[in-house]
């Protein structure tokens, strides 16, 4: 495949020209299976060039290499100075997310979205953390359909019925803040819904596990659980992380239950930040990345996925989610009060 392609739309008529034999034929089936299921199955398209952020802008040191340096070996503990440059950081993050989802309609491409939200980065005096880490050629990752994650914005424009995971992490003031959501284009068919629905009810499950004392562990268990009890598979390829100074740190976040894994029966500790962020599929828990942007990272058997995220931060009497909306906590302030 051209190395300036990413994934686009299925078109029998145009993939022999992208795809190999084999794999063609492979998607061929699968396609009959999403026409089924009222939704398209994405295929390489191209991608605009990189863009610039301007010399204000403070910026993460792979920003000007695109070479990230080695991940820390243990987790931080934020002091409530650091903690409240996050809180900051993390609600804007959770403020352009938000801004971003409501330009999302049919016809407008990932590209659009994530030019916008490369401006609004910028006019907010922040960095788009994805921009150049480990090379990656955008400011935010969107992942459509059979897309699990990872997915590089192109010039396809969004068509009825799909569905798609815009996935946005900024720094700012010498942090980072990390927040997704799947959203619904147009009319979505029932089975689309409900992975959706049951992807955002798995994030909080995970989320619910979150305070002092409690071991990691618990949070894949409740995680899988739940998908499982709707019929649903966890892809267990990708974890949510710690973050802060760095945008991937210890610990690992593992969406499934791994109890022969050392690093899962750590505990939590007050003053923590990390990301939940489980990637749910209607068909197989297996995935593949393709090998042109060695990002894009697409299930095997074409099914649908969806996925949702947040930072949370672990206080003493619980967690507290980082990237809450403004809706969100809104209402939290009012069970409060009342």
């Amino acid at each position: 495949m051209r190395r300036n392609l990413t994934y686009c739309i299925y078109h029998a008529s145009k993939a022999s020209k992208v795809f190999p034999v084999s794999a063609l034929s492979r998607y061929r089936s699968v396609n009959d299976i999403s026409k089924r299921h009222k939704f398209s199955l994405v295929l390489p398209h191209k991608t605009t060039p990189v863009k610039g952020i301007p010399d204000h802008i403070q910026k993460p040191p792979y920003a000007f290499t695109g070479v990230v340096g080695p991940k820390p070996l243990d987790i931080d503990i934020k002091t409530e100075e650091q903690i409240a440059v996050m809180r900051d950081t993390c609600r804007l993050a959770r403020k352009i997310l938000d801004s971003a989802g409501r330009h999302l309609k049919v016809g407008v491409t990932t590209d659009e979205i994530d030019e916008f939200v490369h401006q609004m980065c910028i006019d907010n005096g922040a960095y788009p953390s994805p921009l150049m880490y480990n090379h990656f050629p955008k400011s935010i990752c969107t992942s459509v359909n059979n897309v699990a994650c990872h997915g590089i914005p192109d010039l396809r424009p969004l068509e009825d019925g799909d569905i798609i995971n815009v996935d946005i992490t900024i720094y700012k003031n010498g942090v980072h803040g990390d927040v997704s959501k799947t959203y619904l284009i147009g009319a979505v068919d029932e089975k689309g819904r409900q992975l959706v629905e049951v992807t955002e009810k798995c994030l909080y499950a995970g989320i619910a596990q979150c305070r002092p004392g409690q071991k990691f562990l618990a949070i894949g268990t409740a995680i899988r659980d739940l998908a499982k009890a709707n019929g649903f598979s966890v892809i267990p390829a990708f974890c949510g992380h710690g973050i802060g100074h760095e945008f991937h740190t210890p610990p690992d976040i593992v969406h499934i239950p791994l109890d022969g894994c050392e690093s899962q029966h750590v505990t939590m500790k007050e003053g923590m930040t990390f990301t939940i962020e489980p990637i749910l599929s209607e068909g197989t828990d297996m995935i593949a990345i393709l090998e042109d942007d060695g990002w894009t990272a697409l299930s095997e058997d074409g099914s649908r996925s969806a996925q949702f995220e947040h930072t949370v931060l672990i206080t003493s009497g619980g967690c507290e989610i980082l990237t809450i909306s403004e809706e969100e906590l809104k209402r939290e302030r009012k069970k409060k009060d009342a």
